[in-house]
């Protein structure tokens, strides 16, 4: 279990320079005690695509990929995402669609195109690699669930006894939570570093630290209350990852126990335009100046007690310390109300290519509480890459 193995990410190798092609399929029912329609996070304003899945059946995002070396010196992945509307009409999206070298010298790799920051620990994993349903509460409301972008990234793989990675991006900030495409088309930046090594024969664990600056123009938001808001201004979140992870005898396909943490601190500073006319606090005032002072963890535990099966547990929970001229009335914004949620799984994987997977979460992003219950199918079909630590 060598940690610069297994910790480090590296691109996924195809036979000589046949691509690798997959499909993920994605389908879920869901129940809940509350309307998915109405879904916002007290104290925060959240992206446009953080909400849930509608109620009953549905097909979530299908996912194609392709990815192959492009030559002796550049590696190249592209993945879409395929969604349906409320309307019947399906949306096509490119998740990601980026080269990155291959033969660099001491450990150096340069990616560019469109692509996941890496970020924390669980911001790169695409969905169908998640351990539960959807994404922590802290990753909903600072992220959007998950931050991609156009840019380039550098990342340095330092040779040392110890996984040791520092990396820097540039992306175009034009995805939550930036926005606009600020300073000439690069309105966001990022710092990370990771670390991580072996204990023994059976366990192995990774620790990083992340930093992600961010400017908005015009971004769209949602409050708490459901109304459409603009932002203008800056975003700044630092971000603190562990991981740990054992496995019987270093055999992870007879039984594994992963634990793993994150605490996300975000400062905004900026205005914030309520466009819903029938919202009476913030709507009339052109711009509400705001300063946002906003944090949040999750931990979760996920153990494979059996070949194929695996039960997990995580706790997420959110404040706000929101503050503003004209923030002395109750609004969304200032809502005292602390965003907490617990869920439960257990997950039944045929192969490494098939898993159904069943839910339930008491969720209190809202004053209300909402009970969610979900029952969720992810097929892959094609050749697909292992994924990184």
């Amino acid at each position: 279990m060598g940690p610069c193995i297994a910790c480090a990410q590296s691109a996924v190798s195809s036979n000589a320079f046949n691509p690798a092609l997959s499909m993920i399929v994605d389908g879920k029912y869901a129940h809940y005690s509350l309307d998915p329609a109405h879904y916002g996070i007290a104290g925060f304003l959240i992206g446009d695509e953080t909400g849930l899945p509608p109620k009953g059946f549905s097909l979530g995002e299908t996912e194609l990929a392709a990815s192959a070396n492009v030559d002796d010196r550049y590696y190249g992945q592209v993945t879409l995402s395929l969604a349906t509307r409320d309307d019947g009409s399906t949306v096509v999206n490119i998740e990601e669609a980026f080269v990155q070298t291959t033969s660099l010298p001491d450990g150096i790799t340069l990616k560019a195109g469109r692509f996941f920051s890496d970020i924390g620990y669980l911001n790169s994993k695409h969905a169908h690699a998640w351990d539960f349903i959807d994404q922590p509460l802290a990753y909903k409301a600072m992220l959007g669930s998950q931050y991609g972008d156009d840019g380039v990234q550098a990342r340095w793989v330092i040779p040392a006894d110890l996984l040791v990675e520092v990396g820097a991006e540039a992306f175009r900030g034009t995805q939550f939570p930036a926005g606009g495409a600020a300073h000439g088309g690069v309105g966001s930046w990022s710092a990370f570093a990771h670390f991580g090594g072996d204990v023994g024969n059976t366990s192995s664990w990774r620790a990083g630290a992340s930093y992600l600056n961010t400017s908005a123009q015009a971004r769209e938001s949602t409050l708490a209350n459901g109304d459409a808001v603009v932002y203008n201004g800056t975003s700044k979140l630092w971000i603190a990852d562990f991981v740990w992870k054992w496995a019987d005898h270093g055999n992870p396909k007879t039984r594994n126990f992963v634990l793993q943490a994150e605490y996300l601190r975000r400062r905004e500073q900026g205005t914030v335009q309520d466009t819903t006319l029938d919202y009476s606090v913030l709507a009339f005032v052109p711009d509400v100046g705001y300063s946002g002072a906003q944090q949040g963890f999750y931990a979760q535990a996920t153990y494979q007690f059996m070949p194929r099966w695996r039960v997990g547990a995580r706790y997420d929970h959110l404040t706000a310390a929101n503050q503003g001229p004209t923030l002395g009335v109750p609004t969304p914004l200032n809502d005292t109300h602390d965003p907490s949620r617990v869920t439960a799984m257990v997950d039944f994987s045929n192969s490494e290519f098939s898993r159904v997977r069943l839910q339930a979460a008491r969720d209190e992003s809202r004053s209300q509480p909402d009970t969610q219950l979900t029952l969720q199918y992810v097929m892959s079909i094609g050749a697909h890459g292992a994924h990184q630590f």
